[in-house]
């Protein structure tokens, strides 16, 4: 990426595909550069008859003995560890810094017979990503008990919550719920799921963002794109959700994104009142962003780019960097999705380079007993979670996971 001192431009070498974006530049260069942008889209259209016809057959590619093995594993650890009612356990907290600053142990939630609302529903699309349902497939009796967990914590409000979790967790467990309904139309969900998103429709600020806690104008990007998420995926399914929030929400991710200099395309944490973020949970926020944007419909590869190559390139050293740590869990929770949406030729080299090489790592990285660990975060559970999501996106059995 080059930035020069005026007029700068990016040349980025997207999967092999040159994506030429200029800033402030002149009409003349401005030409130059949509005659340069709308090469590259009429080669990703003429390649998307293609793309689609070979699509399935990719992804299969991509599958092999090794992988079903590491994931039923996974699985079945997630199967052993759930508790009777339905939930895991997880430590509640947030990030601070490097570390996750813990205010509820898995300790305190078994002696108050507590579970993590958010773990549980991550826990339940890996196994929807599995084609489980409730009371349908292998592990149907644990996917039930996941759903009559959380439906059993929506509040009057629509708040959904256990043991102090807060806006992350609902939106996880709002998106759980969406998946599952889409997947299995099953009436119970719809009355608990449309009051979910209500309360995050009613608690979006000003900012067009979210953060924590539900009514603050406080904001950062992460917590706004799991919200995001979960509204996208309700409204798809038929869900009331007015089309002025999501358009909020989109531009609070665009204004997350740098504009010019050597960071020019990236997202940053963006919490309004306390400043930018620290530079290393980059790989994560650019994660989201992408898949923000995606999830909302925005393909462009102008804006979304850089992102798209920055995550190629740093998802490795933040392997190395940050092993068992939140950063890689959650930013390949959402790497995956991002790469797997990007557009035209561009999704096709790049979610097939990152999947070969995330899909090695992962097989190598999990433990005999079929969990995967994760030190500093929520644990155990959230690793293995997310581990057999990304390995089973090739499948597209959850929605988000389909194109």
């Amino acid at each position: 990426m080059v930035v020069g001192p005026r007029n700068p431009v990016r040349r980025v070498f997207l999967c092999g595909v040159l994506i030429t974006a200029t800033v402030g530049a002149t009409d003349a260069e401005a030409q130059d550069k949509a005659g340069k942008t709308e090469t590259i889209r009429n080669a990703s259209t003429r390649s998307a008859g293609s793309l689609k016809r070979r699509s399935h057959l990719s992804l299969a590619s991509l599958w092999n003995k090794n992988v079903d093995k590491s994931v039923e594993a996974g699985l079945a650890w997630l199967a052993e560890t759930q508790d009777a009612r339905g939930f895991w356990t997880g430590e509640v907290g947030h990030k601070q810094g490097d570390g996750y600053l813990v205010f509820r142990t898995v300790e305190t939630q078994r002696a108050r017979v507590e579970g993590h609302i958010g773990i549980t529903s991550i826990a339940g699309m890996a196994f929807l990503s599995g084609g489980h349902l409730p009371n349908r497939g292998k592990y149907g009796k644990v996917v039930a008990k996941i759903l009559d967990y959380v439906l059993h914590h929506v509040s009057d409000s629509g708040f959904i919550s256990d043991s102090g979790t807060r806006m992350y967790s609902h939106a996880f467990a709002t998106l759980f719920l969406a998946e599952v309904y889409g997947m299995s139309r099953n009436r119970k969900i719809k009355k608990g799921l449309e009051k979910a998103v209500h309360i995050i429709v009613d608690c979006q600020n000003t900012h067009g963002a979210w953060r924590y806690n539900a009514f603050t104008q406080k904001a950062d990007l992460s917590v706004t794109v799991c919200q995001l998420q979960a509204l996208r995926a309700a409204r798809n399914i038929g869900i009331q959700v007015p089309r002025s929030t999501i358009d909020l929400a989109v531009a609070y991710v665009r204004k997350s994104q740098t504009r010019r200099g050597s960071n020019a395309g990236l997202f940053y944490y963006k919490i309004y009142g306390q400043g930018a973020g620290r530079k290393n949970s980059q790989f994560s926020i650019n994660a989201a962003g992408v898949t923000a944007l995606t999830s909302a419909g925005v393909y462009d590869l102008d804006l979304i780019g850089p992102a798209v190559e920055f995550l190629m390139d740093e998802w490795q050293q933040v392997r190395e960097w940050y092993p068992h740590h939140y950063y890689f869990w959650y930013g390949n929770y959402y790497t995956c999705q991002a790469l797997f949406h990007a557009e035209g030729v561009v999704r096709e080299r790049c979610f097939r380079d990152y999947y070969a090489a995330i899909r090695d790592h992962l097989i190598q990285d999990q433990r005999d007993d079929g969990r995967w660990v994760n030190r500093v975060g929520p644990g155990d559970v959230f690793a293995t979670a997310v581990a057999c999501i990304v390995l089973q996106v090739p499948k597209q059995y959850l929605p988000i996971f389909q194109r």
